[in-house]
């Protein structure tokens, strides 16, 4: 059995298990498996079990271990934090099980964007404020003016779009959004950006008609 002292930093571990030392995985697995678990309880919002996240996820932190190159890659936790999200997202894309918890629960659409001139301050559920007197009949209303919004996000948005605000939705900012889809930072920044613009537009249209 492999002896570690405590204070051999993740790169130089991953070194070791390259020459043969190749029971540290499972070190570095049970250390690394508290973020697994973070990642899939933020990701469980996009719809998928969390075990079977926790199991994707432990999937993508061994191909962390497995392909992280130091002369290549930043940080072992962040390519790997990076491998986590890839793995998990993938899953749920293939599992084609998104359900739209009511969005004004967890997202503010209408946070300040940094690097825009524009400042958008109000969330959802300011948008909804005029309906929310609790009673049946408005939260009936509230519940349909959800629908309505989740509908447009999956008509008038992009599938560039749709993606970027799902992992919106589990707290990711657009740099990291970016890397698990494999985007430059700008185009999804501007995608985020723009989408909001488009909810925003939607919903505004909606009051004016009623």
């Amino acid at each position: 059995m492999t002896k570690l002292s405590g204070d051999e930093s993740d790169e130089e571990l991953i070194i070791r298990i390259r020459e043969g030392e190749s029971d540290i995985t499972d070190h570095i697995m049970n250390k690394y498996k508290d973020m697994v678990r973070t990642k899939a309880a933020s990701m469980y919002i996009l719809g998928a079990d969390r075990d079977d996240l926790i199991q994707e996820g432990m999937i993508g932190l061994f191909k962390a271990v497995r392909d992280y190159d130091a002369g290549r890659d930043a940080s072992f936790r962040t390519f790997a934090d990076l491998c986590i999200s890839r793995q998990m997202y993938t899953a749920i894309q293939a599992s084609n099980r998104k359900k739209h918890a009511p969005l004004n629960s967890y997202i503010s659409l209408y946070a300040k964007m940094d690097g825009h001139e524009e400042e958008l301050e109000f969330s959802l559920d300011q948008i909804l404020e005029d309906i929310n007197d609790q009673d049946p009949e408005s939260m009936m209303i509230d519940r349909e003016n959800i629908e309505d919004i989740e509908s447009f996000i999956e008509s008038g948005l992009s599938e560039f779009e749709q993606a970027v605000l799902e992992l919106h939705m589990t707290g990711m900012g657009y740099a990291e959004i970016a890397k698990v889809l494999g985007k430059d930072e700008k185009s999804t920044d501007n995608a985020l950006f723009r989408l909001k613009n488009k909810i925003r537009k939607f919903i505004d249209n909606n009051k004016s008609k009623s």
